[in-house]
């Protein structure tokens, strides 16, 4: 009997490629053939622009005081806080000004806060400002630029209200004063710092369109108000201090054209100051009796002392009607947190279907990274879809309903301030699902992951309008709440004093800062649920 070597069967077909490509196309796959997914993310989608519309359609304006610009508005037609002491001079064409500013302090009327300081608040506040100024005129919402020593800031350079350069650091003294420089030369505007009033640093250069050929120029003092107000607090929750400043001008020297023989003061905005409403204080809030305008200057041997209360700063509300209405996106939101958790435990109820999927490809954490992108994407394209009509439409409404465009602008979808609610919106759906998909993973119970993730996004942003700020602002800086930061429209320049409430609509970080704390989250659950599944059976 003779024996013979068998040769193994082999298949005429090529292996089927493993790659991450293919597995995305898997995911993809099993994501649209589920009609009720893709039902699902369009009630989504559909849900978080309708909500949006409806909230700004009913936020009626109208009559609404903090939905009106309280005063003055710039050129460009937006509202500013513009009220200052100026003791000025025309300058006819170009000139310049320099002067040594020997000292800053400021205190608060205590007559406005019955006879006492509240806590953490300082007599000098930190963005009181005192220097040299060109106004166009002494007009209320004038074009003009300044450079200036600051009650905490340094010397900064600033112009035409929205505009800040910093310059050197430091409160200035009699035996170290703050040298300040400004210079005239048509339309551009130059600030200049110095310690010792020879040797002088370039701060910033302005160009100021609406400078007319004679302008007023001289000496200023003004110090915002002090809002005191805290969510959950009782005392002193609502109320709005009125704060001086009282700056010392040495060795004041000018160059060009000065036609005027003496000095001019003038109290820009006049009258007592402003008590603005402060919304979220419940019971508590008091609303104060103006108080005399205690501006002023005074003036004895080329020395100049200039008082002054108030601000020059863009005018930010206390409200954020776009901020809140796009709130109404939380309906979508909990939609696609639904889906993106079903997305994973759907496949861990039939538990043939998971085996099936990690048996293709053993590599489960790179599974996990499939069913995030492939989840993430269309979420995006979803909120995108969402957000960019319900921009559009919502601002619409709002200044069709009273909210002033002065205060409440209505920007282009394309604009920076569109880009980053419609963007943000679309990528907070996006890394939700994700997160959801991660929880599902780790908790394999679709109730569970959903509740979940909503109790890490949604109920931190419920739970920071009810707290006291301090606690608020932590929650909203840690949680994956932060991220909502991208809806906010009314941001608060940096150079503007007043208080940051999480119940209207207020954020502790910035948009994209608090976006990043999201995405951090996200890494963290999608590592953590790859580490889970690789060490049990599917």
């Amino acid at each position: 009997m003779s024996t013979g070597t068998m040769t193994p069967y082999r298949s005429p077909h090529q292996p089927g490629p493993d790659g991450f490509a293919q597995l995305l196309r898997a995911e993809w796959t099993k994501l649209r053939t589920v009609r009720g997914w893709g039902i699902a993310l369009l009630a989504a989608a559909v849900l978080a622009a309708l909500a949006t519309i409806l909230i700004a359609g009913s936020a009626n304006g109208t009559g609404n005081p903090g939905a009106q610009a309280p005063g003055p508005v710039d050129s460009s037609g937006q509202a500013v806080t513009d009220q200052f002491t100026f003791v000025h001079q025309p300058l006819a064409g170009n000139g310049s000004i320099t002067v040594a500013v020997t000292s800053l302090t400021g205190h608060i009327l205590q007559s406005a806060f019955g006879g006492s300081t509240p806590p953490g608040v300082t007599p000098l506040q930190p963005w009181s400002k005192a220097g040299l100024i060109i106004s166009a005129s002494t007009k209320q919402g004038s074009d003009y630029a300044a450079v200036m020593v600051t009650g905490q800031h340094g010397v900064r350079m600033q112009y035409d209200y929205t505009h800040d350069i910093a310059g050197q650091s430091g409160l200035p003294s009699a035996s170290s004063p703050a040298w300040l420089r400004l210079t005239r030369s048509g339309d551009t505007i130059t600030g200049y710092d110095s310690t010792d009033g020879r040797h002088w640093t370039q701060i910033g250069s302005a160009t100021v369109s609406g400078l007319p050929s004679t302008v007023q120029a001289g000496l200023f003092a003004t110090s915002p108000n002090v809002v005191i107000a805290e969510q959950g607090v009782a005392s002193n929750n609502g109320q709005e201090l009125s704060t001086v400043a009282s700056a010392s001008f040495d060795r004041l020297s000018r160059q060009g054209t000065w036609p005027a023989s003496s000095w001019s003061s003038t109290i820009v905005g006049g009258g007592g100051r402003t008590v603005r409403k402060v919304i979220a204080c419940g019971g508590a809030c008091a609303r104060l009796a103006p108080t005399a305008n205690p501006g002023g200057y005074q003036a004895a041997g080329g020395t100049f002392t200039v008082t002054g209360t108030g601000d020059i700063a863009p005018y930010v509300s206390v409200l954020d009607p776009l901020g809140l209405s796009f709130k109404g996106a939380l309906v979508g939101l909990i939609a696609v947190i639904a889906l993106g958790a079903l997305f994973i435990t759907t496949e861990f109820r039939r538990g043939m279907m998971i085996r099936t999927t990690f048996t293709a490809s053993p590599g489960r954490s790179r599974v996990l990274v499939a069913k995030a992108i492939v989840i993430g994407s269309v979420t995006f394209v979803a909120g995108l879809a969402a957000a960019s009509v319900a921009f559009v439409v919502a601002q619409a409404k709002l200044n069709a309903n009273g909210w002033a465009k002065s205060v409440y602008p209505a920007d282009s979808l394309f604009s920076t301030h569109g880009l980053t609610v419609v963007l943000g919106t679309a990528g907070v759906f996006a890394l939700a699902a994700v997160l959801a998909m991660a929880a599902g993973a780790a908790i394999r119970r679709t109730a569970g992951a959903i509740a979940a993730v909503i109790g890490l996004v949604v109920v931190p942003l419920i739970l920071a309008t009810l707290m006291p700020q301090t606690l608020a602002d932590w929650l909203l800086r840690l949680t994956p709440a932060a991220a909502f930061s991208v809806q906010e429209s009314s941001l608060i320049p940096h150079q503007v004093q007043q208080a940051c409430l999480p119940y209207n609509g207020c954020y502790p970080l910035s948009p994209w800062h608090g976006f990043i704390v999201l995405c951090v989250w996200a890494v963290l659950a999608v590592g953590g649920a790859g580490y889970l599944i690789r060490r049990r059976d599917a």
